[in-house]
């Protein structure tokens, strides 16, 4: 099933899409948006379902033909937030290029921080930021979407929470995180809001990408009109999404519309390219002994888009560009 969630006030108002992503129906009268479909996932989901299929077979009344510019992200605001850093080629790297090695632990559990669970902007929305020289970046990434998740749930247990999945750009600003990094409190200002691909998928619908562990697929990027990165999105890491659910609900449950990500996708093949600006300039830095490609300024504009093996878009594309303030 195709999720989305056309532009209406805070929150957006809930609506189907078709499986080629041409037509879209209103469900707002199912649940009015992507949260409260969340919240009473088990009654509303058979409702849903019947839509989207009488929308498939071309039978929904009020169908019409989707305007991708009129979707907001599907969940501009969550209750929770959680990022990793779980493809090891994207540490090592990082680390490598300023000097450090992979911590001896590094396999023992997900590196998983806390960021901004609000703001999250459309798929073209533009990005605007005080400040170019804030060291502006993207991150390529697919997260999930939990409904409610026990506390001290198992990484067997912890997929089957999974209710939907999303693109990700998780905004990164590369001269603020360093010196927060350094006062050993973690991301703050160095995280602002971050984008949603326009469409949510229920794992069902990602068929054989989704193996119950990791997204498959081909992560595409382009930065300032030029490819960037063609990355395999489900392999290089050592943990999946049970792992990194099951890891933070050690401590606490999550509640439904929580979002979790497993991290810029990275791949040990330096030939496919980068999900990000900051890993490309790492590998410049540890191959050449300086970084040569720029990060974003105003003006400039990303791309990324998740695509199964015969090109079929997934989640639809993110495409924004970089703006000042005002």
């Amino acid at each position: 099933m195709k999720l989305a969630s056309r532009r209406s006030g805070r929150d957006g108002a809930l609506i189907v899409v078709s499986k080629d992503t041409k037509t879209t129906v209103d469900a707002s009268h199912i649940a009015p948006t992507m949260q409260a479909a969340l919240d009473d996932w088990d009654m509303v989901t058979p409702k849903l379902e019947e839509l989207y299929k009488s929308l498939n077979d071309g039978n929904a009344v009020g169908a019409y033909n989707l305007d991708f510019k009129t979707l907001d992200a599907p969940l501009p605001r969550c209750y929770q937030y959680l990022d990793g850093a779980c493809y090891i080629s994207h540490i090592s790297r990082n680390r490598a290029a300023r000097g450090d090695s992979l911590p001896a632990d590094i396999l023992d559990a997900p590196l998983i921080y806390q960021g901004i669970s609000h703001g999250y902007m459309a798929w073209n929305d533009p990005i605007k930021l005080p400040d170019e020289n804030h060291g502006i970046d993207f991150e390529a990434e697919i997260a999930a979407v939990t409904g409610d998740v026990p506390i001290g749930v198992s990484s067997a247990e912890a997929t089957k929470h999974i209710k939907l999945f999303m693109l990700l750009n998780d905004i990164s600003l590369r001269s603020l995180i360093p010196p927060e990094l350094k006062r050993s409190f973690g991301f703050l200002t160095g995280k602002p809001s971050s984008s949603l691909g326009p469409i949510a998928v229920t794992p069902d619908e990602l068929g054989d990408l989704w193996d119950q562990k990791l997204v498959s697929g081909k992560m595409n990027c382009w930065v300032r009109g030029e490819k960037f990165g063609s990355l395999e999105a489900g392999v290089g890491t050592p943990f999946d999404y049970g792992d990194a659910i099951a890891h933070v609900a050690m401590t606490r449950t999550f509640e439904p519309g929580t979002i979790i990500a497993l991290g810029t996708v990275s791949n040990e093949d330096e030939t496919v390219g980068c999900g990000c600006i900051g890993e490309q300039r790492a590998l410049e830095v540890i191959n050449d002994g300086s970084a040569k490609t720029d990060l974003l300024k105003f003006g400039d504009r990303v791309k990324i888009d998740h695509q199964d093996y015969e090109g079929n878009s997934i989640f639809g594309v993110i495409d924004q560009k970089i703006e000042p303030l005002g």
